[in-house]
């Protein structure tokens, strides 16, 4: 049962049904879970397993760390046992230590995406339940509605006016109208309109259907499984990743020169080896993957506060950056709760005809839910005795309309309402308010002027009209034709108390607000006027159908309002202002802004949303509201400058003091630091750094998009290394030349000095401000506090002796603790210069 049918198309539901071995009433609660086991879970590629095995192992994959194991390993046979224990002690520590925020991040993130899991109605035991999608399973029926994402290959069992957007598959532009049937075996996949296809999505219309395929066994999963689809690089992921070759590149060159020469001055191979690869663990933030990890969770976590849920890592520092927000003005701008302000007829008088005829498709109409409907179904409510529904055609975002046929007293009338253009459209005559028949060329004028009028004043208005259908109790698209045009509902949705200091605040933190708007021009212009926005500059659909690509390019960053968009339009348009340089990010919600989402730099929709828009957004907010997303990108950025934080410290002084050790090491006549002191070194100053998601971010780190600038932290890192390098080499000539250090005291002095100043920069380059007027957060102040009391104590311990320190004078100490004060000083006095001169 495990080999799922071939060309289900082509087989009867009855017959599918039974090689299943299924029922119409779906399965059993206990059938689906022995199934689920069966089959797996419904999933494209199986879940990373965030087992505590596999990351503990994880964090030992670097090839300087398996290197390192085996340098140690040879040299417990070969050399010096005790000395490779430790190094193996310290290697196992600085992992686990990995390990233990890394397994405390994965589980934090986990609980907050159960939070927005993509749900499936299916019939369980006889009735409807909504379960997670990939617990769905083959002989699953599924019931499917607007907006819902296909949650396997499946054989339509009903079906009522159903089209499926099959573009991610077919990639066909015009959503397939979907029906019972069978099918010829040989039917291209385009064409086999019984068949839905997981990945696809209910543009408009139900269905209840069959689940034939899950996971990898579906048509989607195997494009998907060949070609081995993986989400985008994000720019922050990119300039990681470009960060790690640079560093890779450095440390290659250095420690391969620096084992050469030690050869060549006749010093043990193996201890220079050892001394090698323990500089190369040093200079490399081996600890980056962890910490990115921990400030991302811990960015989520904080996120999520604030009601704001982050689906990928990633996209947090894509959030920080984003400096340009196309949204819809719908429940995001507005209060989302429409209100039909009149129903009127073609003179613009109120009519209680009109007003029926409205409640009348609203009451009956059965696709998506929407404020329209519901705003017409609570104004004022009709007694609907001796009426009964036909038939309906879905709203769609082709035709733009929705049409009701219902019976009433011996006649069947089609009732239609939609966008007024399009209801126009597929009018010959109109009632007017006498209830005398008219041309509708000899009203279109007077109804044009009213419209224009309405939508002046910030009204949404739509058209009813209807047809007679004589005694047919069918219909279809071909009969929305030689209609009576009767009347206009004058809708408004006023613009949320707080939009206007919602938007301030947004500019404030340098993110422009486009707004992307079905509504025609002079509604999104008065709409925008009631926001706050002055001089709005607003570009239409039809004349951004008129401009070639290059021109767009030249007119987007300057519009404000884009409106009467078509939703194939909000690509392009997001498209063009990423290609200016832009990061961008959208917020959706609706069936018709999946591919926008996935356009975006920062795909962003609500908790109400689509499956289909919410499966293809980065971040999901639990409150539509562009309040919610101020505090999100405060957020964001409060995160990708703690992760930055990590990057100065692992590229300034610890880059520094490895970089000096390893300059001296070809001088001095024996090795500055044993490599077991050196990994205490390194493991020592991470411990202040696994704080730095907590610490406290300055207000101008947030105040305006930032991005990742590789080349100015290249000149950080030259700039503070060579601070810290001056340093050191000044501790070497006052421990050799002034103290008249022996290799044991020379080797502690050295450890001192370098820990304690390595752990104390943190406090410094953490800030841009003097480091007294920017307090650290109490983990990241008592952590440093912490090493630097442990490092004094060390040399006086047994432990101490065991690797190798010794006691030192109060003279040695009062030295070493001079200097630090002049490097911190000087760490100081070099910030204040760097932040003048460059951009960061």
């Amino acid at each position: 049962m495990n080999h799922l049918p071939p060309a289900f198309w082509s087989i009867s539901e009855r017959e599918m049904l039974l090689q299943l071995q299924a029922t119409a009433q779906g399965l059993t609660t206990d059938e689906a879970r022995a199934r689920l086991t069966r089959y797996g879970a419904n999933l494209l590629k199986a879940k990373k397993k965030s087992d505590s095995l596999s990351l503990l192992i994880s964090q030992f994959k670097s090839p300087l760390i398996l290197i390192l194991l085996f340098a140690t390993g040879l040299s417990f046979f070969l050399h010096d046992p005790v000395n490779a224990l430790i190094i193996l002690i310290i290697v196992l520590v600085s992992g686990l230590l990995g390990f233990w925020q890394e397994h405390s991040a994965t589980h934090a993130v986990e609980k907050l995406l159960a939070v927005v899991q993509i749900k499936a109605a299916v019939l369980r035991d006889g009735s409807p339940a909504e379960i997670p999608v990939e617990e769905i399973v083959p002989g699953d029926i599924v019931i499917l509605d607007a907006g819902d994402i296909i949650p396997g290959d499946c054989l339509v069992q009903e079906s009522k006016d159903l089209f499926v957007d099959e573009a991610t598959l077919t990639g066909e532009t015009y959503p397939v109208e979907k029906s019972v049937g069978v099918m010829s075996a040989e039917t291209p996949l385009g064409q086999r309109t019984n068949a839905l296809w997981m990945g696809t999505h209910v543009v408009s219309g139900g269905a209840k259907a069959l689940v034939v395929g899950t996971g990898k066994q579906t048509e989607f999963g195997k494009v998907s499984e060949r070609l081995k689809l993986r989400p985008p690089e994000t720019e922050f992921e990119h300039g990681i990743r470009r960060f790690g070759y640079f560093l890779m590149e450095v440390t290659l060159v250095l420690v391969i020169a620096i084992f050469a020469i030690n050869v060549y001055l006749a010093r043990p191979v193996l201890d220079s080896f050892l001394f090698s690869l323990a500089l190369a663990v040093g200079l490399t933030p081996q600890l980056l993957p962890a910490i990115i990890s921990i400030n991302l969770a811990h960015g989520a976590k904080q996120m999520a506060q604030v009601k704001v849920i982050v689906k990928r890592l990633a996209s947090i520092e894509n959030f920080g950056s984003m400096n340009v927000i196309c949204s819809d003005k719908t429940g995001t701008l507005t209060e989302g709760i429409v209100r039909l302000q009149s129903a009127l007829d073609v003179e613009g008088a109120p009519s209680d005809k009109v007003l029926l005829y409205a409640y009348l498709n609203a009451f009956y109409e059965t696709g998506f839910a929407n404020p329209i409907d519901e705003a017409l179904r609570s104004h004022r409510k009709f007694d609907l005795i001796g009426y009964q529904k036909l038939d309906e055609i879905p709203y769609d975002f082709l035709r733009k309309r929705l049409s009701i046929l219902i019976a009433h007293d011996n006649s069947h009338l089609m009732v239609t309402k939609g966008a007024l253009e399009n209801v126009l459209a597929v009018c010959s005559t109109a009632e007017t308010g006498a209830g005398t028949f008219v041309d509708i060329a000899m009203v279109r004028n007077p109804i044009q002027q009213h419209f224009e009028e309405f939508s002046s004043k910030g009204f949404r208005t739509l058209g009813v009209a209807y047809k007679n259908m004589g005694a047919e109790s069918r219909m279809s698209k071909a009969d929305e034709a030689g209609m009576t045009f009767l009347g206009f509902l004058v809708l408004f949705d006023p613009p949320k108390v707080n939009i206007i200091e919602t938007i301030t605040g947004l500019k404030n933190l340098g993110v422009a607000l486009k707004i992307i708007t079905g509504d025609n021009h002079l509604v999104a212009a008065n709409v925008s006027q009631q926001m706050g926005l002055s001089n709005t500059k607003i570009l239409t659909g039809p004349d951004l159908r008129q401009l070639s690509d290059g021109a767009l390019l030249r007119r987007v960053v300057d519009v404000d309002v884009f409106a009467e968009i078509e939703p194939n339009q909000k690509e392009r348009i997001i498209l063009a202002l990423q290609k200016t340089g832009n990061v961008v990010g959208y917020m959706g919600d609706g069936i018709n802004d999946a591919s926008a989402l996935h356009a975006a730099d920062v795909g962003i929709s609500v908790e109400s949303a689509v499956d289909v828009a919410k499966e293809a957004a980065d971040i999901v907010l639990l409150e539509k509201d562009l309040g919610v997303l101020v505090q999100g990108v405060r957020e964001g950025r409060t995160t990708f400058a703690n992760t930055l934080k990590y990057v100065f410290m692992a590229t300034s002084a610890n880059f520094g003091n490895m970089f000096s050790m390893a300059g001296v090491s070809l001088f001095l006549p024996f090795l500055p630091l044993l490599p077991k002191q050196i990994l205490l070194t390194n493991l020592m100053t991470d411990f202040p750094e696994m704080t730095i998601a907590t610490d406290r971010v300055d207000a101008e780190m947030v105040d305006h998009p930032r991005r990742w600038d590789i080349k100015a932290i290249r000149k950080f890192m030259t700039t503070f290394g060579l601070v810290s390098s001056v340093f050191d080499y000044l501790t070497f000539g006052s421990l050799l030349l002034i103290l008249h250090a022996t290799q044991d005291q020379f080797r502690t002095g050295w450890f001192l000095e370098s820990v304690i100043s390595a752990s104390l920069i943190v406090l410094v380059i953490r800030s841009r401000k003097p480091s007294l007027k920017s307090r650290p957060s109490k983990y990241l102040f008592m952590a440093t506090l912490l090493v630097v009391i442990v490092t004094v104590i060390l040399p006086f311990t047994l432990l101490g002796e065991v690797f190798g320190f010794t006691r030192l004078s109060i003279s040695f100490h009062l030295l070493l603790a001079v200097i630090v004060v002049l490097y911190i000083v000087t760490a100081e006095i070099t910030k204040g210069i760097f932040y003048k001169t460059v951009k960061l």
